[in-house]
């Protein structure tokens, strides 16, 4: 048993793997909880072109 424990904490193999899912998984987090300010922000933006737009073309 005390073998089996030994080769477990010291095994690598699927480290890569394992780390590359915890980065991918953080950045989406950070998409999510970044996504209400942006939306606003973008929305703020395409109303103020379409006003600038509107007010030309009158």
């Amino acid at each position: 048993m005390k073998q089996f424990w030994s080769n477990f904490w010291h095994e690598t193999q699927g480290q890569d793997l394992v780390e590359y899912a915890l980065a991918a998984g953080l950045v989406a987090v950070a998409a999510v909880a970044a996504m209400p300010a942006l939306s606003t922000t973008v929305n703020n933006v395409f109303t103020k072109i379409g006003s600038i737009i509107s007010s030309s073309i009158n």
